[in-house]
């Protein structure tokens, strides 16, 4: 039902590929329009808007190793780095 097109991108001017499965995608959400950005500029233009997080670095408290955070750690509560955090999560 869908084929592969070749669309320019409105930002950069490159060729990218609209898949038949993007199509498909776009179909079922209900979109009309076809994409006018490629993926680097469609990413990048995202990525524009969002502000600079400020990071904080601390220790982890299982495994010591420096842990860098989005938020403002507090001395009455632990904080972990990410793989710590991720095997907790796993056991539950």
């Amino acid at each position: 039902m869908f084929e592969d097109k070749t669309l320019i991108c409105k930002e950069c001017g490159a060729e990218f590929i609209f898949t038949a499965g993007e199509q498909e995608f776009y179909e079922a959400k209900g979109f009309v329009n076809e994409p006018q950005r490629c993926k680097a500029c469609r990413d990048s233009r995202k990525n524009a808007s969002k502000a600079d997080r400020e990071m904080h670095v601390t220790t982890c408290a299982s495994c010591g190793a420096e842990a860098r955070v989005p938020f403002k750690p507090r001395e009455d509560r632990p904080v972990y780095c990410s793989e710590c955090f991720a095997n907790m999560r796993e056991e539950g």
